[in-house]
């Protein structure tokens, strides 16, 4: 088990579109670590959702770290704008191959901190060329587009993987792993090797987020 810092990171994916600010503040206020934001092309996934300026309306009114996965073919036009916009972090997928490399760099070069995705279907490893470029290594556990679907537990294979290359291999990156995490798998990616834990339905789908947020932190942090 890591001792690291278990982070909670709510999705605003599945936060209600009408009330956006309000439902930052209440991931906010309810003892969120990370606030996570899904940026979906139409292109690299099959839907649309937000771009930067959703984090720019966000910004002023959290200092929490905002978490930008981009789910985007060209995730290199749309850095700068991220970074202005007020992002801490910015994730791209290792899918893109060669290309991902530049802009691991030039996210790095902004201030940000950089990370590397993986989808379901992707063998784990094409991560491998990125390990020393990065921050955080996202291992996705549903397939992405579209938020509420069931995790893939398979995946938590490629969490115990990254874990070890982070030890054998002495890297310091975050693992994180985003997709249908709720309070029946969320241990099971902290025994694999977790640190940073995305969740969306199962934290703004509760009444009691506050409640639902300190049910997952004690989850992860008291693995066997």
């Amino acid at each position: 088990m890591s001792d690291r810092q278990k982070i909670i990171a709510p999705s605003l994916l599945a936060a209600d579109y009408g009330a956006l600010r309000e439902d930052t503040l209440r991931a906010v206020q309810s003892g969120a670590d990370w606030i996570h934001v899904d940026i979906m092309d139409g292109h690299f996934v099959p839907n649309i959702s937000y771009g930067a300026e959703l984090v720019k309306a966000i910004r002023p009114h959290t200092d929490l770290f905002l978490d930008s996965h981009l789910m985007c073919s060209k995730p290199e036009i749309l850095i700068e704008s991220f970074a202005k916009a007020g992002t801490d972090g910015i994730t791209i997928h290792a899918e893109l191959g060669e290309s991902a490399h530049d802009t691991l760099r030039d996210i790095r070069a902004l201030g940000l901190r950089a990370g590397v995705a993986i989808n379901p279907p992707s063998d784990i490893s094409i991560v491998e060329p990125f390990l020393s470029e990065i921050d955080l290594l996202l291992v996705m556990t549903v397939n992405p587009g579209f938020g509420g679907q069931s995790f893939i537990q398979e995946m938590l294979e490629k969490v115990r993987t990254v874990r070890d290359w982070r030890t054998s291999r002495d890297f310091n990156y975050i693992i994180q792993v985003d997709g249908g995490v709720g309070m029946q798998n969320c241990s099971l990616c902290a025994q694999a090797g977790a640190d940073c834990f995305v969740s969306g339905t199962a934290l703004f789908g509760q009444h009691d987020m506050t409640k639902a947020i300190l049910e997952m932190r004690n989850q992860v942090n008291f693995v066997s």
